[in-house]
């Protein structure tokens, strides 16, 4: 069989066409690329899709699995050649089941494929069922495993036997299982069963014998205990006698004890309200507290006043100490700024050096001037003339009388200046002028600590008016409250005794009304002597007290009532139970049968000891077949390093190294090795099970994913010459395929694009 074209509406592909060739066709395709989904919907066309199958945790059906993405419905059409004729089928859905509707026809008639049906057509094309197919020619994505199944098993035994494939040996070895599992299953076989009832019918035998006997035994044991439950009546009789005698004095007890307890809370009550209902206890309590803490308000109101007297003192020395007769009625700042000023004039001294030199200039001048006139030395203009001499004399005499003033001036005003700066420290009684600046300092500092104290006095003085107030309200508020009850109270300790007093009462009335309510509930409680009681009979005595005797007189009662219905139960399970003749007849059925069937159930295992041997013997002609077969082609794959192949029944391969004697599991292999394993595997079940006149394809999908290059070479080697004998269809997601195969005439490279 060769496909051509394929065309599909199929999951994520949608209205695309995928063009195949004879022999090998390598399909490219990234990830996501629909390789799988043209796998699956290759198999989909030829098989159709298994509409019971349901979503699961980790699996989604495939009926929704590839589900078009579009929306639109799932529908395909594949051109193949089957038998030297052309076919094309379709497939839509039908009645909602995807896939459900066939049409196959031959190619350009429209003409039926006669008996091409929907549920055939996969395994009259193939040659196999989809079981086998799943497990030979197609290979999935991450699947080259192969496990076992009852199609590929019968169909291996008929190419080692007669050709039957009906049943396999699983089928065959369940059956057997089933029908030994009839006889010998622990809970529906027959052989479980058959024993049960015999334990059943064993077990009533014995039943009816212990039940006679039981009837006897309670008979003679009721006898017995009848006469004593008759004589703790009368024991019984005795004791109420004297418990009606005993009940009658404590009510009579308790209702003295009620009439006392009435009187006392009623004259509690009467002290209570004599001047007046004082009000609640919480109320009370609470004046207690306002009581308490206008005592501690009182307190604090002596310790205020020493403290007013005490801040008053220091005011007034602190006054005294800022008064200083320099600074008069003056602020410190005030203060502060004379001193300064005081300061400042007493530290400065009047410059009089430049009269002094200029005096003494004039004074010289004057002096060589008059000296020079009585010399006669005189400047040349003057023509030496006593006119001359005389002006210059006069001259000279004036400079030297200015000079002479100056000088006298300068003087004066120094004296002057020197006496006022003493005036000044004089009056500060200080030495230097900073001694002005530190009187006027602590004039400062004095009036501070002044200001200060007067604070403390104005705090101390509002605090203690605050507490005043304080307790004229208080103790207003508490006369009013107490007067409500004890008119008479004038002081604290009139209030106080009378609120203590109150609570006392209040306290002690509390505890009269619950022995009121104790003495009443006890009088309620207690049965009223009623006329007319009856007398403890004469003549008898307990032999107990009153709480055994009724102890016995119950348990006595207790246990004829038990042996009454142990009697009953015996006499009715003996009337149940019926014939025991009936029971023993059915006993000896039973066991007839039972070892009829033990007898099948031994018959059954030896069957299947024997097709055991037989399934041996089959596996031992076929396997060493398709275990050559394998081998060959992993030695292929594998560039010869691996040339032995073991198949277990149960579809597990093992490889051993060329001349090596210890095959080795698949899990020991690495993962690439291991799929070359399992293919090598598959090729040659494809080669033994499926039909050679007319191939199947052979679907690989990423089969190479995890080979090397080197072995990926030698698989594409053994593919290209496999496609000379039937179509290939090899899906990858790398290029190195197309790569190595670049230029090779008998191998096509398709490349499908995401």
């Amino acid at each position: 069989m060769i496909i051509h074209t394929m065309r599909a509406c199929f999951g994520r592909l949608q209205q695309e066409e995928l063009v195949l060739q004879a022999g090998l066709n390598v399909i490219e395709a990234p990830n996501e690329g629909g390789k799988s989904t043209w796998s699956a919907f290759l198999r989909a066309m030829l098989y159709g899709i298994n509409t019971k199958q349901r979503d699961k945790q980790g699996y989604i059906a495939e009926k929704n699995r590839y589900q078009p993405w579009s929306g639109a419905p799932m529908e395909g059409t594949m051109e193949l050649t089957w038998q030297g004729r052309d076919i094309t089928l379709r497939r839509s859905s039908r009645a909602g089941a995807p896939f459900g509707k066939l049409e196959a026809v031959w190619t350009g008639t429209e003409e039926p494929v006669p008996g091409l049906t929907g549920e055939n057509c996969g395994e009259t094309l193939v040659g196999a069922p989809r079981e086998v197919f799943e497990r030979s020619a197609f290979v999935g994505q991450g699947n080259t495993t192969i496990d076992g199944a009852p199609a590929l098993e019968g169909r291996i035994a008929a190419l080692a036997s007669s050709g039957e494939e009906d049943v396999s040996y699983s089928q065959v070895e369940r059956r057997l299982k089933d029908w030994r599992n009839r006889r010998q299953h622990n809970r529906t076989g027959l052989i479980p069963r058959l024993e049960e009832e015999l334990a059943v019918l064993d077990d009533t035998l014995a039943r009816q014998a212990k039940a006679h006997r039981l009837a006897e035994e309670a008979r003679r044991e009721l006898e017995r205990l009848e006469a004593e439950i008759a004589r703790l009546d009368r024991e019984l009789a005795v004791h109420r006698g004297r418990q009606q005698a005993q009940r009658r004095q404590r009510y009579e007890a308790a209702c003295a004890a009620r009439a006392q307890a009435q009187a006392l809370v009623d004259d509690l009550e009467a002290q209570r309200s004599r001047h007046g209902t004082p009000p609640d206890v919480e109320t009370l309590r609470k004046a207690q507290e306002d009581l308490n803490y206008l005592n501690t308000v009182s307190a604090n109101q002596k310790l205020a006043q020493r403290q007013a007297e005490e801040a008053r003192q220091r005011a007034e020395q602190a006054l005294a100490a800022a008064r200083d007769p320099l600074f008069p009625g003056q602020t410190p700042d005030e203060a502060w700024r004379q001193a300064n000023a005081d300061a400042q004039a007493a530290g400065h001294t009047p410059r009089y050096g430049g009269r002094y030199a200029a005096g003494a200039a004039l004074l010289a001048v004057g002096l060589a001037g008059l000296l020079s006139a009585v010399c006669g030395v005189l400047p040349a203009p003057l023509g030496g003339s006593v006119a001359s001499i005389l002006v210059s004399a006069g001259a000279a005499a004036a400079l030297a009388a200015s000079g002479i003033a100056l000088l006298v001036t300068a003087r004066l005003g120094a004296r002057r200046a020197a006496g006022r700066r003493m005036e000044r420290l004089d009056r500060y009684g200080a030495q230097t002028p900073e001694d002005i600046l530190s009187r006027a300092n602590a004039y400062r500092e004095s009036c501070v600590v002044a200001a200060q104290t007067q604070q403390q006095r104005e705090a101390v003085e509002s605090a203690l008016a605050e507490l005043t107030g304080q307790q004229e309200t208080l103790k207003a508020a508490l006369l009013s409250l107490v007067h409500t009850f004890a008119p008479g109270v004038r002081d604290l300790f009139g209030i106080s005794a009378a609120i203590s007093r109150a609570l006392s009462l209040e306290e002690r009335l509390s505890h009269a009304r619950v022995q009121l309510e104790g003495a009443a509930q006890l009088a309620d409680s207690l049965p009223r002597p009623q006329p007319g009681e009856a007398e403890a009979p004469e003549g008898v005595e307990p032999r107990f007290d009153p709480a055994e005797t009724a102890a016995r007189r119950a348990a006595a009662e207790g246990e004829a009532a038990r042996l009454r219905n142990a009697q009953a139960l015996a006499q009715g399970e003996l009337n149940t139970l019926g014939d025991p003749d009936r029971f023993r007849l059915r006993r000896e059925e039973i066991l007839e049968e039972l070892e009829r069937r033990r007898g099948e159930q031994e018959a059954l295992t030896l069957a299947l000891d024997g097709l055991a041997q037989a399934n041996g013997e089959l596996q031992a002609r076929f396997s060493p077949e398709l275990n050559r077969a394998a081998g060959e082609i992993l030695s292929r794959l594998t560039g010869g390093k691996y040339g032995q192949v073991s198949l277990t029944r149960q579809f597990e391969a093992l490889a051993a190294q060329a001349g090596g004697l210890t095959p080795r599991r698949a899990l020991t292999l690495s993962q690439g090795t291991a799929d070359q394993l399992y293919l090598a595997v598959r090729l040659a079940v494809c080669r033994q099970v499926l039909p050679d006149d007319d191939p199947v394809p052979l679907v690989l999908d990423d089969a190479l994913a995890n080979f090397d290059d080197s072995r990926m070479g030698l698989a594409l080697d053994y593919l290209t010459q496999l496609g000379r004998e039937r179509q290939i269809l090899l899906f990858t997601c790398h290029g190195r395929e197309r790569a190595y195969l670049a230029g090779r005439a008998d191998a096509a490279c398709i490349r499908l694009h995401s």
